[in-house]
């Protein structure tokens, strides 16, 4: 009983994790349907309209993501890093896999670059997603 009246009586600051998860779900989402709008084109040259928006709007969506980040204070820059110093490698092999698979394909021009920005920002929205879902989102060293 005496442990309920403890808990009971510490104070808890809970402060709401910004929504870093969703942002960057949606980022990764927006580049993944870019790049099979592509694809589907391959070896014909794609349209661009529609994957260009895809792409900036999911560059503004990793770039808001980036900033509610950066305004965190307490929270575990450590892990977080550790993490991401890791993942980070792997999907640069990955999109720089999926970068070469194209160029052998003979794409060329505008829509190599598209494709390069788009592979970019998949290659920054995993691993900065995989340490904030790896750890329950952080909350347990965001909330104290």
């Amino acid at each position: 009983m005496s442990g309920e009246l403890a808990a009971a009586a510490a104070p808890t600051i809970h402060r709401r994790f910004p929504p870093v998860a969703e942002l960057t779900i949606g980022s990764l989402a927006l580049v993944v349907i870019g790049g099979i709008l592509l694809a589907s084109y391959v070896p014909r040259r794609p349209p661009l309209d529609v994957p260009t928006a895809l792409a900036v709007i999911s560059a503004a969506l990793l770039l808001t993501t980036a900033v509610l980040l950066s305004r965190l204070q307490m929270f575990a820059w450590e892990r977080f890093f550790f993490v991401f110093r890791w993942a980070l490698p792997a999907y640069v092999i990955s999109a720089g896999m999926i970068g070469f698979a194209f160029i052998h394909d003979h794409t060329r021009g505008a829509p190599l670059v598209l494709l390069v920005v788009m592979l970019v920002i998949f290659a920054l929205d995993v691993p900065l997603i995989v340490p904030v879902i790896a750890r329950g989102r952080l909350t347990g060293d965001y909330e104290r």
